[in-house]
Parts: structure tokens; sequence; C-alpha cells
């Protein structure tokens, strides 16, 4: 008895996950794909002063970034702002890189791999990634 109420105990536990799982990430409407959206904010100051030019930028869209999504994406020039750890409002221009894409098994490597191109390229301390799902159609 205590065996088939432990496994009745497992069983629930195991379909409320279940559950969960599918609620967090409801499926697209009819006439819509599931997509994964990524947005990469890149400062364009370097810890010297110097700015990534567009020239160069537009050199590490053309080598790094577009041969990873050759389908498309979109860049957006932006301008950001932090309090740093002296308690300055620090304020720099900056590229928005917004992806839209099928999941996949590398597409989070292939992301990882572009955010770590531009820190070694530019000497950048970071770069902010934002991941989120995503339901997409082109009409």
């Amino acid at each position: 008895m205590q065996k088939t109420l432990i496994c009745c105990i497992v069983v629930l536990a195991v379909l409320a996950v279940a559950a969960c799982a599918q609620d967090s990430n409801p499926p697209c409407p009819e006439g819509q794909d599931q997509f994964v959206r990524y947005e990469l904010f890149m400062g364009r100051s370097g810890p010297q002063g110097e700015v990534v030019s567009d020239e160069a930028w537009d050199t590490f869209l053309a080598d790094t970034v577009t041969p990873r999504f050759p389908d498309g994406l979109s860049v957006l020039d932006g301008r950001g702002q932090w309090r740093g750890s002296d308690g300055q409002v620090q304020k720099e221009r900056s590229k928005l890189l917004v992806i839209l894409a099928p999941p996949g098994d590398d597409l989070g490597q292939r992301i990882d791999e572009i955010s770590q191109e531009y820190k070694r390229r530019f000497d950048q301390e970071s770069v902010l990634q934002v991941m989120s799902p995503a339901c997409v159609s082109f009409s």
C-alpha cells in the first residue's frame, strides 16, 4: 500500500511539473510559429575612451553575426547608461542586435559566440543578453 501511495505521489508530481512547463510557454496562435527572441545590448565605448566605429561594427556584423544568422536580424542604434561603481552615471552609444530564430540545439551557442567575439574584439567587459519566447508570422 505504501509503495502504491509513493508511486501515485511521484506520478502526480511529474504531471504537475509537466503542466507548469506547458503553461510557461503557451502555444502560438494559429498562423504564427514559435521562435526565440534574443536581444544583445552592445556598448560602443572602450575602457580607454575609444569608440567602436561604424566601420568596425559593420565588419563585425558581416564576419561574425551574419554567418551565424543568415536568415535575418535587426540592428538598432541606442544610447545606454548605468551607474558605475563610483556612483557616477556613465553613458555611451550602443547597438541593440535583435535576432528571431526558430528554437534549435545550437542557438544559444551561436549567441554566446557572438557575445564572446564582441567582448574580445572591442575590449568590452560584457554584452547584455535577453532571451524570450516569441510567436511570429510573416504577413
